[in-house]
């Protein structure tokens, strides 16, 4: 038998089980919110047996139909939930579409939803729109035709657009397009004083492009925050390039100064060869005068002779060379034997 004890722990088991299952105070709020008959307690059991939080659904239906929205019904919403979507913020989103005019319906707002997108900041950026830095840090920076370098940094104002949130490229896109804008600007312009008088030009320029053309966003205006000079390129270019030039000549004329070492090398070691056969032809007349003895062809006297000569040569180049004045009479001419 069971002991009054065992009994009431049963009671309490069976009652909570019962409350957990059949959330009656939920079901009160929802028929005095909603009225009897849109949400039921089959409803609410079908939403625990599914692992679907009752009290998340049963307030974002109420929070609907209270702002019109009664187009929306449970299932849409247990649907959503199952599907891994943020019910609270689709419910906020399109109650503030709603309030705001905006053209947004639950099967917009749930594919934004589940495709990633943060349906909920999207909404208040359609309805407030937000300011983006381009670049985000720093400024850009560009040459004009004049050489001068100018950096710029822009404020760009968007708003969502809805639509395009599905895949449509990020506010990273708009900075990359604004800032390709800027530098295009810039450098299109015919002299740095044109973009600091004119800044606006740059915008007017930027805007004309349709840069949020595949986005996600809706460009409504590009303001350039700062203008800045830089520094003089053309200046730094022209500079860099005549020190190229000047060591592209060095490079050239030590070429040529190698070549005519070279060619001054080659042409003293074709004065030795020639040196070498004269010397080789020389080593021939001992050879020649000693055949032409013993041929007969040449006589004791006639090599004296030739001897008297060549010395009597050898002292006028002497003294031809040392500088000294004085006739060839002067000096003393070897005895003939």
């Amino acid at each position: 038998m069971f002991t009054p004890f065992i009994l009431l722990g049963m009671i309490i088991v069976f009652l909570g089980l019962l409350f957990y299952f059949v959330p009656l105070g939920l079901w009160l709020q929802a028929v005095v919110s909603l009225g009897v008959g849109r949400i039921t307690i089959i409803d609410l059991i079908r939403m625990r047996l599914r692992k679907i939080s009752p009290r998340l659904i049963v307030d974002g239906i109420i929070n609907l139909h209270k702002a019109g929205l009664e187009q929306v019904f449970t299932g849409m919403l247990e649907t959503h939930y199952l599907a891994g979507g943020n019910v609270p913020n689709v419910v906020f989103s399109l109650i503030a579409a709603e309030k705001a005019k905006i053209q947004l319906d639950f099967a917009t707002a749930t594919a934004i939803d589940l495709a990633g997108r943060d349906i909920k900041t999207a909404v208040e950026t359609s309805v407030y729109p937000k300011v983006i830095d381009a670049p985000t840090d720093g400024t850009l920076a560009a040459v004009a035709r004049d050489g001068i370098e100018v950096k710029a940094r822009a404020r760009v104002t968007v708003r969502t657009n809805i639509p395009g949130l599905v895949g449509g490229a990020t506010d990273e896109t708009i900075i990359a397009r604004v800032g390709e804008g800027i530098v295009s600007a810039i450098g299109s312009s015919e002299s740095y004083k044109d973009v600091l008088e004119n800044p606006d030009s740059i915008s007017k320029f930027v805007l004309d492009k349709g840069l949020d053309a595949g986005t996600a966003f809706e460009i409504l205006s590009i303001d350039i925050a700062d203008v800045d000079v830089g520094k003089n390129v053309g200046a730094h270019l022209q500079a860099d390039q005549a020190e190229a030039d000047l060591q592209v000549a060095q490079a050239r004329a030590e070429t040529r100064r190698a070549m005519a070492v070279a060619q001054e090398q080659e042409m003293i070691a074709r004065v030795a060869e020639m040196r070498a056969k004269v010397v080789a032809a020389e080593a021939q007349v001992p050879k020649a005068m000693a055949q032409a003895f013993r041929e007969g062809n040449l006589g004791i006297m006639d090599y004296y002779t030739m001897r008297n000569i060549q010395a009597d040569t050898g002292m006028r180049d002497s003294i031809s060379g040392s500088g000294e004045k004085g006739g060839a009479g002067s000096a003393e001419r070897p005895a003939e034997k």
